[in-house]
């Protein structure tokens, strides 16, 4: 082949799922071969998690054909998908954190040595499989003290390590910082060079185009089209996925902004930041962008009270504001929407009504009693102003899209009469139909009157949404620049301090 790939690991021909209702799946088909990184993608609901739900066992089709290595197969369980040489990795790493490395690559396998485990075993064996794979990692410590990138390289190393010709990555960077998603790309290209297939899942484009050979696209259910990489680019993919083209997703109302409701001069957090200053108005959107360790999400947690700050002064609608606790800030009028909404902002385990409640549960209550049914009524008003897509308030938020548990977020904060929402990486995890979605939610939001922080590591995000963009670079303001300015070379030449030639204009700094 002149593509320099080999045989084919996978081929998947006219499958199809139907769920009481749903038609997930209508004939996709989607083939794979050794040495290939096939990307995958579509909005929440084209199929994606379907199809490769039904490769790695855990669901069966109704209709078509699946061949490993050339031989038709029917994929039973995970169990079997493992045997035939199939692995996963998924967004939420699934490794036993309370375990050391070791331990966790041998799990349910610990090799002995008469009456006793053989550790040294377990320790060398260990270490050497990650080495051959780049990662560098004492096989003694105990998962739980790894970093989320650590703990993804382990999963990936141990999956590897179970003879995987088919790897299956279902969103690897939603919670990475840039230099540790190049340490997965790196990752990656060892198996390629090695001859392992590859599907990649991941709503962040950019990456299809750093690390895919090949994309197939799904909407809703159907096959699209497969081609290689080159001969395609963003704003296809986008129109192929979405129907719109990318520059859209940005084109929101605007309004005048006007008078200041935020001001900050001088903060500082000692060994994060220092001497940051500026202004947030009313109806605004702003910016902040920076690359990983600007301290732009530091920032943001001094405002919401979450961390103290060492100096500076802070202004809240005209008035001193010295934020002691989050709180503070919430009663003051601030809402947080950080990065990590599962573990931060999320009662995952929980529907969607409480959390929509949650932190605001005084107007609801008499006499120590929560009244259910206003509470009902509180949760089924936001859910529908906000066009949250849940069967009912009653659905366990964890159940839900990523656009859709944003949204049950921003409901809480408009629940409890935020008027400064700060949204920290806002369309992280998020398909690219859903970050439309939640773009509106900001028109809506800066319509009313309210002020919008955003913070944003995704360059073309940050410019097509802010009226003002605040650029930070290893903890230190480097400018402002406002919508007339705007040049993705001069805002990453401030960020990076290197300067960028015009062929970068879509670099995810």
């Amino acid at each position: 082949m002149g593509d320099g790939f080999g045989q084919e690991v996978v081929r998947m021909t006219g499958i199809c799922k139907s769920f009481p209702g749903v038609r997930a799946l209508d004939g996709v088909d989607l083939a794979v071969r050794a040495g290939e990184v096939h990307a995958l993608v579509g909005e929440n609901g084209a199929g994606k998690s379907t199809l490769i739900k039904i490769l790695m066992g855990a669901y069966s089709c109704d209709a078509g054909e699946i061949r490993v290595n050339g031989q038709p197969v029917q994929i039973g369980s995970p169990i079997h998908a493992k045997a035939l040489g199939l692995g996963a990795v998924y967004q939420d790493v699934t490794l036993a954190r309370h375990l050391s490395v070791g331990e966790n690559f041998f799990l349910g396998k610990l090799p002995t040595r008469g009456s006793f485990v053989d550790w040294a075993r377990v320790h060398a064996e260990t270490r050497t499989i990650c080495e051959q794979l780049g990662v560098r990692v004492d096989p003694r410590r105990l998962v739980k003290d790894l970093t989320v990138a650590q703990q993804e390289m382990i999963t990936i190393a141990k999956v590897v390590h179970g003879n995987a010709r088919l790897m299956v990555f279902d969103e690897p960077t939603a919670l990475l910082a840039n230099e540790e998603t190049q340490e997965l790309f790196d990752l990656i290209r060892k198996l390629k060079a090695g001859g392992v297939g590859v599907i990649y899942i991941s709503h962040r484009l950019e990456e299809i185009f750093t690390i895919c050979d090949t994309v197939t696209v799904l909407k809703d259910g159907k096959l699209v089209r497969s081609l290689p990489v080159r001969e395609t680019d963003q704003h296809a993919l986008v129109a192929m996925m979405v129907g719109r083209k990318m520059e859209d997703m940005y084109d929101i109302a605007r309004t005048p902004p006007g008078e200041p409701v935020l001001k900050v001069k001088g903060l500082t957090r000692a060994g994060r930041f220092q001497d940051v200053s500026f202004e947030l108005r009313r109806g605004e959107i702003l910016g902040f962008f920076g690359l990983v360790g600007s301290g732009r999400t530091d920032v943001m947690r001094c405002l919401f009270g979450a961390d103290p700050c060492d100096a500076g002064e802070i202004e809240l609608h005209g008035a001193r504001f010295a934020p002691r606790s989050p709180a503070d800030a919430i009663r003051r009028g601030i809402g947080l929407l950080p990065e990590d909404r599962k573990q931060q902002a999320l009662a995952m385990a929980l529907p969607v009504m409480q959390n929509v409640s949650m932190g605001n549960y005084r107007p609801l209550t008499r006499r120590g009693f929560i009244r259910l049914a206003e509470e009902r009524a509180v949760a089924e008003r936001y859910v529908k102003a906000l066009n949250v897509k849940t069967p009912s308030i009653f659905q366990k938020v964890r159940l839900l899209s990523g656009g859709n548990q944003q949204k049950v977020v921003i409901g809480r904060w408009l629940n409890r009469g935020s008027r400064i929402f700060i949204f920290d990486e806002p369309t992280v995890g998020i398909d690219v139909g859903a970050k439309a979605e939640i773009y509106k939610l900001f028109e809506e939001l800066i319509r009313q009157g309210n002020s919008v922080i955003i913070v944003s590591s995704y360059l073309p995000e940050v410019m097509g949404l802010s009226d003002r963009i605040v650029i930070l670079r290893e903890g230190r303001q480097m400018g402002t620049v406002t919508r007339e300015q705007f040049a993705d070379q001069l805002i990453l030449k401030y960020a990076t301090a290197v300067e960028i030639g015009s062929g970068q204009a879509t670099l995810q700094a």
